[in-house]
């Protein structure tokens, strides 16, 4: 009957190291690999930024000192945005 106790402790001891042995070896590894993975991070963010920034179609072009311009957006057709917002409800207000 010991040598059947004696088994199971050494079954769960082993357990144990191995558990603990990975804990610290994946905690070892993201020690060594997080300063390349959080420079990968930082590239891949300056990469999407700099895709904003690049997104002016139009070159911007020197003017004169007191040149006054105006850029105007396409104007939106207000009775049509209406349509999009839904049913207009009037509530009426009840004593």
């Amino acid at each position: 009957m010991k040598p059947l106790i004696l088994l199971g402790i050494f079954n769960f001891i082993r357990t144990v190291c191995i558990i603990l042995l990975v804990y610290y070896g994946v905690k070892l590894l993201f020690q060594v690999l997080s300063p390349y993975l959080m420079k990968w991070v930082q590239r891949k963010a300056m990469e999407k930024m700099g895709g904003f920034q690049q997104g002016n179609p139009r070159p911007e072009e020197k003017q004169k000192e007191g040149d006054v311009t105006i850029d105007k957006k396409k104007s939106t057709n207000k009775k049509g945005s209406i349509k999009d917002k839904g049913e207009y409800v009037d509530f009426e207000e009840v004593d």
